[in-house]
C-alpha cells in the first residue's frame, strides 16, 4: 500500500471523534471559548436535544474578518502566547474544537470584536468554508450549529435519547457555572421551561456558596459544610455534604482544577477514602471542591477532551483532599442531614397511621443479620484486646428498673438532651432545649464500640499472623511491580510481601483479623485497584469491616431494655464520639425534631 497525506475535511472529522462524541461536547467547548473570550453572559439555545440545533451566543471580545477565517483552521488558536504547553491558563489551547465541529456540521460564524464598528459572518457546510461576509451583531460572537453529524450520520446512531441530550447539555453548563459564579448562563430549548443562573454579586467566596446553593438545591446548601486549605502551593476549596447526605451515583462528585471540570481518579478515589465507612456501601458524597494550583504543577493536555489532568506530584494532591475532608467531616461529626428531619414530618403528614419514614437513602442492610458462629469465634479470639472497648458501659448492663429512680438531667446542658423514655425497647426519646431527639439504640452503640476499637488499632498497630507455609501469588509483570512498590505500606496494616522472582510476590504475614482470608484474592484485588485508584483501600476496608461486624454483635441490641441513667449515659458518649450521627453502615443514629416542627405537625403554627 501507498503512504499517503489524508485530506484536510477527513483530518477534522477524526478529530471531531475524539472531541465531539455528542450534542454536550459541542456545547461546552463553544461555551469554554466564550469564557475564554472574556465573556459575561453566555446564552445557549438548543433544538431536538442539540442534535437539529445548537445556538451559543456571547459578549466576550470577538473576532474580526481575518481573526474569524483563521478561527476555523486547525491548530489555530489565541490561547498559548508563549508557546508553552507547561503554562496553559485557559479552557482551550489545542485549536481544534471549531474545525472539529465545522467538519460535522453546517456552521454559521457571526462575531463583533470589541470596539469596532463591523461584524462579520464565515459559514462553512460540512468543512467547507465559504467568504467571510458583513453582517449586524452587538458585542460578541454567536455560533450557531445546525445538523450535527449530518457529515458522518454513523454517529448519529450512537446518540441516546434527545432528553438524554438535552440532559448532558444541562449538566455540562451547570458545571461550567459552578466554576463562574460571576458569569451569567441560560439554556433554552422549545417545549421546556427555560434554565437561567444569573450572575452573583459579591465577593468571590460567597458569590460561589451562592452559586452552588442555586445550582444543587436547598438539600446541598443546608448541609454541606465549607472546606478550605492548603499544603505546598496547592489550595483546596468548596463544600462537601455530610455523610448522611448522599446519592446512589457518583455523578453528584462535582471536581474542578483551576476552574476546570474534571473528572480523575486521583480526586475521585481520594473523595471516597475520606468518606470511608461514614456513607452506606454502594452510596456516594455530595460534593464540590475546588483546587487551585500552579499551571506547571498540572498537566490537562491529556486527553481531547480534557476531562483528565495528570498531577505532577498526585500524592500530595491526595493526602491534602483526604485530611482536609476527614477534618470537615470530624468537626460536624454530630451532625445529621436536615433531610433525615424533613422526611420524618413528611411521613407523619402523608400518614394518618403515622408509618415509618423511610429512609432517604433508600434500603439498607437488615440489623438481625447473623455471622457463622465458628466465624464468630474465630474474630472474637483475634480481637481478643478489644474486649473492654466493645462495652463502653461494663461488662454486664444492669436489668431495667420497673420503677426507675435515675437522677433527673436537665435537656438544656446537652446537645442531645435528656433521655425521656424508651420505646419498643428500641428506640431512645429525648428532650433537648429546643425539641426532642429519637435515637436508635443500637445504631449508636455500635459507632460508639466501633470507633473505640479504631482508636485501640490504631493505637496498638495491627497484629499480625505468620503463615506457616507462605503463600505464593502469581500476577502480571505490571500487577507485580505495582504490589511490591506498595509493600510499605501494606506493612503498616500487617501485611508482608516480598518478592519471589519473576512476576511472583510471596506473603509471610497477614493482619491477624483476616486468617480465615483468600489471600490470592486479596492480593490481586489490592493489585487491579492500585491499577484503578493509584492506591490500595481494600485491605484497610476488610480489617474495619471486621471490626465492625465484631461493634454490631457487640452492641446493644434493638429489644434491649434501658434505664434511664443508662440512656443518658448512651447520649453522652454519643456527644463525645467522633461520627457519633451514624452507624458503621451509615445509617442514621438519630433524628432531630425542633419543637416548631412539632407544631406544625398539630398546626398549631
Amino acid at each position: 500500500m501507498t503512504i499517503r497525506l489524508l485530506p484536510s475535511h477527513l483530518v477534522n472529522q477524526i478529530a471531531a471523534g475524539e472531541v465531539i462524541e455528542r450534542p454536550a461536547a459541542v456545547a461546552k467547548e463553544l461555551v469554554e471559548n466564550a469564557l475564554d473570550a472574556g465573556a459575561t453572559r453566555v446564552d445557549v439555545t438548543t433544538r431536538e436535544g442539540g442534535v437539529s440545533a445548537i445556538t451559543v451566543q456571547d459578549n466576550g471580545d470577538g473576532m474580526n474578518a481575518d481573526e474569524l477565517k483563521l478561527a476555523v483552521e486547525r491548530h489555530a488558536t489565541s490561547k498559548l502566547p508563549e508557546d508553552n504547553l507547561e503554562l496553559i491558563s485557559s479552557f482551550g489551547f489545542r485549536g481544534e474544537a471549531l474545525p472539529s465541529i465545522a467538519s460535522v456540521s453546517r456552521m454559521t460564524i457571526a462575531s463583533r470584536k470589541r470596539g469596532s464598528s463591523d461584524a462579520w459572518q464565515l459559514q462553512i457546510d460540512g468543512g467547507a468554508m465559504r467568504d467571510v461576509k458583513p453582517t449586524s451583531l452587538s458585542q460578541g460572537t454567536r455560533i450557531d450549529v445546525q445538523d450535527l453529524f449530518y457529515a458522518t450520520p454513523a454517529r448519529l446512531k450512537f446518540l441516546k435519547s434527545l432528553p438524554t441530550e438535552y440532559g448532558h447539555i444541562l449538566e455540562t453548563l451547570e458545571r461550567l457555572a459552578m466554576a463562574w459564579p460571576g458569569v451569567s448562563f441560560s439554556l433554552s430549548e422549545e417545549g421546556r421551561k427555560p434554565w437561567r443562573c444569573e450572575a452573583v454579586p459579591g465577593l468571590f467566596p460567597e458569590q460561589r456558596k451562592a452559586r452552588l446553593g442555586a445550582i444543587l438545591g436547598a438539600d446541598f446548601a443546608g448541609n454541606a459544610v465549607p472546606v478550605d486549605a492548603s499544603r505546598a502551593s496547592v489550595n483546596l476549596s468548596g463544600w462537601i455534604g455530610l455523610p448522611t447526605l448522599n446519592r446512589a451515583f457518583a455523578r453528584d462528585q462535582y471536581l474542578f482544577v483551576n476552574n476546570r471540570p474534571v473528572r480523575d481518579r486521583v480526586l475521585l478515589g481520594a473523595v471516597k477514602a475520606a468518606y470511608g465507612d461514614l456513607i452506606p456501601h454502594g452510596r456516594h458524597a455530595v460534593v464540590a471542591l475546588f483546587l487551585d494550583m500552579p499551571m506547571a504543577e498540572v498537566d490537562v493536555n491529556v486527553h481531547p477532551a480534557k476531562l483528565e489532568v495528570r498531577f505532577r506530584d498526585g500524592a500530595l494532591i491526595r493526602g491534602l483532599i483526604i485530611s482536609t475532608l476527614r477534618q470537615a467531616l470530624h468537626a460536624e461529626a454530630k451532625v445529621t442531614s436536615n433531610t433525615l428531619s424533613d422526611a420524618t414530618l413528611q411521613s407523619f403528614q402523608s400518614s394518618q397511621s403515622f408509618q415509618r419514614a423511610a429512609s432517604p437513602y433508600g434500603a439498607q442492610p437488615s440489623y438481625s443479620w447473623q455471622q457463622p458462629p465458628e466465624q464468630q469465634r474465630e474474630q472474637q479470639r483475634s480481637m481478643s484486646g478489644f474486649s473492654d472497648v466493645a462495652q463502653p458501659f461494663g461488662r454486664d448492663f444492669a436489668a431495667a428498673a420497673q420503677q426507675d429512680n435515675s437522677p433527673v438531667v436537665e435537656a438544656q446542658d446537652f446537645p442531645l438532651g435528656a433521655a425521656l423514655a424508651q420505646i419498643h425497647e428500641t428506640y431512645i426519646v429525648a428532650q433537648t432545649a429546643d425539641g426532642l431527639v429519637l435515637v436508635d439504640q443500637h445504631a449508636a452503640h455500635e459507632r460508639l464500640t466501633y470507633e473505640r476499637m479504631k482508636t485501640a488499632l490504631a493505637s496498638g498497630g495491627v497484629k499480625r499472623q505468620g503463615l506457616l507455609i507462605p503463600e505464593v501469588v502469581e500476577l502480571s509483570d505490571l500487577d507485580a511491580t505495582r504490589i511490591l512498590e506498595k509493600r510499605s505500606e501494606f506493612a503498616e496494616l500487617g501485611l508482608i510481601i516480598e518478592s519471589f522472582g519473576g512476576n511472583a510476590v510471596v506473603v509471610h504475614e497477614i493482619p491477624a483479623l483476616l486468617n480465615k482470608t483468600n489471600i490470592q484474592k486479596l492480593i490481586q484485588d489490592l493489585a487491579a485497584e492500585i491499577g484503578e485508584w493509584g492506591h490500595a483501600i481494600s485491605l484497610k476496608e476488610k480489617l474495619e469491616e471486621v471490626c465492625s461486624t465484631i461493634a454490631c454483635h457487640g452492641s446493644i441490641r434493638a429489644g434491649r431494655a434501658l434505664n434511664r441513667e443508662e440512656m443518658n449515659t448512651l447520649l453522652r458518649q454519643m456527644e463525645a464520639t467522633p461520627h457519633s450521627g451514624q452507624c458503621n453502615h451509615g445509617r442514621p443514629t438519630y433524628i432531630e425534631l425542633k419543637f416548631s416542627d412539632v407544631e406544625k405537625l398539630f398546626q398549631r403554627k
